[in-house]
């Protein structure tokens, strides 16, 4: 990530909306943009509050706000993300919008829809944590989750080992052919399993990609050691996998100082599980400096994934030095 002069007061912020993110986003190196800002995150160059949580009253829905700082790029920046809890029985409504302003003027720079940008980051990360974990030599890869967060998930994490296949299973597929085409149109690699536990049997590597609040597989269903990730929901307490199994795993994370004041696994595992937060073996930052060790496989690995303001600034930042360099070829 290089430092850069960033615009003063008199150049007006960029406003991009869904339709102008995604027309940028084949354009935007997204793991790159990430792999950069975790290393500098790791090097002390990059801070990352923790997550603020503001409840709405009467149980109405919550507001999340991810915060972070990237002083090699020379921004701050916030995603603030609304759940609005839907009224008789409609689904709840999820947004979220991320604002960027120089630490060098104090000036705005860009206020995006994050919603496509929040699936890449999510996307991305897991790739790289899979990149900096899985074994070289793992071949069978499975997928908990058919929504676009899980084709997010295959299409960042496909290239990264010499899969012999890529198993996907999600109970919202049966009876759904347009979708399960969808789904097998990711990659020339990918079946449909008949049930989560066919899905992750001989796995190397699960991506757990849904938005469930309780557990979606049982870990004595995998045969061999392998690397299980997860990603966060808006619900509350979210968990993939049973907390009372954190103890048994390798446990790695994107940022140790705050997943686990978040992660709702890790937080129960802490409470009634006698798990500490001290046993995790590293975070993504340790990991692209070589500042903690890889796992060994002699047991299960856990990688959680909380999604740091952070990921959130880098990808936007990506974004806001297109849509400049396009403004400045326009002129």
């Amino acid at each position: 990530m290089n430092a850069t002069i960033l615009p003063g007061a008199s150049v007006a912020p960029f406003i991009a909306d869904a339709a102008q993110v995604r027309a940028a986003l084949p354009k935007l190196d997204v793991r790159g943009a990430l792999a950069n800002m975790f290393g500098a995150l790791g090097r002390g160059n990059a801070v990352q509050p923790p997550q603020t949580l503001a409840l709405f009253p009467q149980q109405a829905g919550d507001y999340i706000t991810y915060l972070g700082v990237l002083a090699e790029a020379g921004v701050f920046g916030a995603k603030l993300s609304p759940y609005i809890a839907g009224v008789d029985g409609a689904k709840p409504i999820i947004t979220a919008w991320t604002a960027l302003m120089s630490t060098q003027t104090g000036q705005p720079l860009m206020w995006c829809d994050a919603a496509l940008l929040t699936t890449e980051r999510t996307a991305g990360t897991t790739a790289l944590a899979i990149d900096q974990l899985a074994p070289r030599e793992s071949r069978r890869l499975a997928v908990i989750g058919a929504g676009d967060v899980a084709l997010a998930h295959i299409r960042h994490v496909a290239p990264l080992r010499a899969w012999d296949s890529i198993a996907v299973w999600s109970p919202s597929l049966a009876g759904d052919a347009p979708r399960v085409d969808q789904v097998r149109a990711v990659d020339a690699r990918v079946s449909v399993a008949a049930s989560a536990k066919a899905c992750i049997a001989d796995a190397d590597v699960v991506m757990l990609c849904t938005s469930s609040g309780k557990p979606v597989i049982a870990l004595d269903a995998l045969t061999k050691p392998a690397l299980i990730t997860s990603i966060s929901t808006n619900v509350a307490q979210a968990h993939e996998i049973d907390p009372a199994a954190l103890p048994t795993l390798d446990v790695y994370c994107d940022y140790r100082r705050t997943t686990p004041h978040s992660a709702g696994e890790m937080t129960i595992a802490a409470r009634e599980h006698s798990w500490s937060p001290d046993a995790i073996v590293g975070d993504l930052g340790e990991l692209a400096n070589d500042a903690c060790p890889r796992p060994g496989y002699t047991r299960h690995v856990f990688f959680r994934s909380i999604g740091l303001g952070l990921e959130d600034m880098a990808v936007a930042y990506a974004l806001y030095t297109h849509l400049r360099e396009q403004r400045d070829h326009a002129r």
